[in-house]
């Protein structure tokens, strides 16, 4: 699962006193493209680690000495290590974690009749101990620069327990769970650490593979047709998690730790 680097990150308001250094971890045809190109736009210094597939950031990288991009995969630490210590050769600190790579397949089904076998290393190895690995890696890197943010992408599946993607949302709920003892480890460091439990955002891969709610694919299977009727604000862009993810990265969410932000339309709530 290989990843690029490149981007970066701020937020209105001056959250940081510098120029924020931040580390993205992307995937081709996910929502992680689209934090990363807002990221960029709200001016800064900074780094992502994403997937192949990013490969206009990759040539916007290669002409600025404000980006890298950088091949890296994310369930490989070596390679997670080695990103980290290149952006803090390149830019002298890290401030900001973007965990974004992740997402479910298609053979993913209820317990009972999954083939775990054949879903549970793929899923989590990048859900779970690509955001780890990243983690692991470049929490001490924030802790060296005087602190910082950490923003993991779970999902609304990790909230409720109607999903029908079993390992999927056992993977995404340890990231939750990851996140809130992360929150408590390091807030004495001056770090914090939030996820964003999306609903259905039309990413590439979302509608290559589900369609829209007016336009399912056969591969459709959670009626999002009539869920969209219920749940009017469950159905996104990926401009709206950058959002959260910006905010959750910047100085103005400063109160804000250990949580579990559901961008959902509220779907886990009623």
């Amino acid at each position: 699962m290989p990843a690029v680097a490149g981007g970066s990150r701020q937020c209105p308001g001056e959250p940081f006193q510098s120029g924020p250094e931040s580390l993205i971890q992307l995937r081709p045809g996910h929502l992680a493209a689209r934090p990363a190109v807002s990221f960029d736009v709200e001016t800064g210094r900074s780094r992502l680690i994403s997937r192949r597939a990013v490969q206009a950031l990759s040539r916007r990288a290669a002409h600025s000495t404000m980006a890298r991009f950088v091949q890296t995969d994310v369930t490989d630490a070596a390679a997670v290590a080695a990103a980290v210590a290149a952006t803090e050769k390149q830019f002298g600190k890290l401030d900001v974690l973007l965990n974004c790579a992740g997402g479910s397949i298609g053979k993913d089904a209820p317990l009972g009749k999954v083939d775990v076998a054949a879903v549970w290393q793929a899923t989590m190895h990048l859900d779970l101990l690509g955001t780890i690995h990243c983690c692991h890696h470049a929490i001490p890197a924030i802790v060296r620069a005087g602190g910082g943010a950490v923003v993991n992408m779970s999902s609304g599946a990790a909230l409720r327990g109607s999903s029908p993607a079993h390992i999927y949302a056992t993977a995404k709920g340890g990231v939750l769970s990851l996140t809130r003892a992360l929150a408590g480890s390091y807030a004495k460091d001056g770090v914090r650490v939030n996820a964003i439990c999306a609903g259905r955002i039309l990413t590439e891969r979302i509608l290559s593979r589900y369609g829209t709610p007016d336009a399912p694919t056969p591969a459709e299977d959670q009626q999002a047709d009539a869920r969209v009727k219920e749940y009017p604000f469950w159905v996104g862009a990926p401009e709206d998690v950058a959002t959260i993810a910006l905010f959750l990265a910047s100085d103005e969410s400063r109160m804000i730790t250990g949580a579990a932000i559901p961008a959902d339309g509220g779907r886990s709530a009623y």
